[in-house]
C-alpha cells in the first residue's frame, strides 16, 4: 500500500503542481518540463519534502501514516465533491438528451455517495488520530492554501503592472546617459568603454572610486597615456566604501536628468574554472544587485572571458 502511495504521489503531484502553476497558484517554474519530458521541478520539490518528513519523524511509520491518512481522505472527499459539482453543471446544459441525463444523474449519485463515505471516514480519522500527529495536517493545509492564494495575488498584481496601456508606444527617453565603472584601465575596461561608446549616448562618463591615492595616480597616468577621450570622474570615498559613492552619484544623475535613460556599464571578467569564480567580481555583484533596485537605472554587464592562460575573448 505504501509503495503504491509513493508511486501515486510522484506520478500525480508534478502534474497537479504544473496545473496549479499554470493557473498562477504555484511558482511558474513547476509547469516546465525537464530534459526527460517530465515535470522535474515538481519531482525534486516532492523528493525534498519527503526527505524532510523522513528526517523530521525519524522514519517512524506509525507517525508518518497519520499525515498520509488525513491527506488521502481530504483529497478523496474534495475530488468526489468536485465531480458532483461537475455533473450538476452538465445537467444544467440545455438540450441534453434523456439518455445522457440519466447517465449523468447516475454518475452524480455515485460521486455523491463516495463524497459522503470518504467525508465520514475523514471525520472519524481526524477525531481519533488528531493527537497522534493529524493536527500537523490540519495546520499545514490552511497554511498551504493561504500561501497559494498569496502567490496567485502576486502574479495577478505583476500582470496588471506589466500590462501595456491601450495605445501605449515604446518609451522614448529624454536623452541617454551612460556611466562606465572602472577600477583600472585594463582590457575589460577598454572593452566596456568601447561598448558604451557604440550606444551613442548623450553623455558618457567613466567612474572610479578613490580608495587608494597611489592607484588613482596610476589610473590617471594610464588614462592620459592611452589618450582616452572619455571624461574620468573620481568619486570620493573617505571610508573606503565602493558601493555607496556610486549609488549616490547614479541617483544624482537620475535627479538631474528626469525622463532620461541612465545606464551603468559594468566590465566583468569571466574565469574558466568554477572554483575561481568566488575570487573575482564580488564587488561588482553587490553593486549590480543594489543598482537593479534603483528606479530608472539600467545595468549592463560587459563580459570579458578568460581562457585559463590563453588569449581572452575580445
Amino acid at each position: 500500500m505504501l509503495i503504491l502511495a509513493a508511486n501515486t504521489a510522484f506520478n500525480g503531484f508534478p502534474m497537479l503542481a504544473s496545473i496549479l502553476a499554470e493557473d498562477g497558484y504555484l511558482p511558474r517554474q513547476l509547469r516546465n518540463r525537464g530534459d526527460r519530458l517530465v515535470f522535474s521541478n515538481g519531482i525534486i520539490l516532492l523528493a525534498l519534502a519527503a526527505i524532510g518528513l523522513i528526517v523530521l519523524f525519524d522514519a517512524q511509520l506509525t507517525r508518518l501514516i497519520q499525515l498520509y491518512i488525513i491527506g488521502v481522505f481530504v483529497s478523496f472527499t474534495l475530488s468526489q465533491t468536485g465531480m458532483v459539482r461537475h455533473w450538476r453543471s452538465e445537467l444544467a446544459a440545455p438540450g441534453l438528451p434523456r439518455r445522457e441525463r440519466r447517465r449523468h444523474r447516475r454518475s452524480q449519485a455515485i460521486n455523491a455517495c463516495g463524497a459522503v463515505l470518504t467525508g465520514v471516514v475523514l471525520v472519524i480519522v481526524l477525531l481519533t488520530k488528531f493527537v497522534h500527529g493529524a493536527w500537523i495536517v490540519v495546520i499545514a493545509m490552511p497554511l498551504l492554501f493561504t500561501g497559494m492564494r498569496a502567490v496567485h495575488r502576486h502574479y495577478r498584481r505583476v500582470e496588471r503592472e506589466l500590462a501595456a496601456a491601450p495605445g501605449a508606444r515604446p518609451w522614448g527617453p529624454a536623452g541617454s546617459h551612460v556611466m562606465v565603472l572602472v577600477n583600472a584601465l585594463d582590457a575589460p575596461a577598454l572593452k566596456a568603454l568601447g561598448y558604451a561608446r557604440a550606444m551613442r549616448p548623450t553623455t558618457l562618463d567613466a567612474l572610479t572610486v578613490a580608495v587608494d591615492p597611489d592607484e588613482m595616480r596610476a589610473l590617471h597616468a594610464q588614462w592620459d597615456a592611452h589618450g582616452i577621450d572619455v571624461p574620468l570622474q573620481v568619486l570620493s570615498s573617505p571610508y573606503r566604501d565602493y558601493t555607496r559613492p556610486v549609488l549616490d552619484h547614479v541617483q544624482d544623475v537620475c535627479r538631474r536628468h528626469p525622463g532620461g535613460a541612465v545606464t551603468v556599464v559594468l566590465p566583468e571578467h569571466l574565469v574558466s574554472r568554477w572554483w575561481e569564480q568566488p575570487l573575482h567580481n564580488q564587488s561588482a555583484l553587490r553593486l549590480r544587485a543594489r543598482l537593479l533596485f534603483g528606479p530608472g537605472v539600467t545595468v549592463v554587464n560587459v563580459p570579458y572571458r578568460l581562457s585559463g592562460g590563453e588569449a581572452g575573448d575580445r
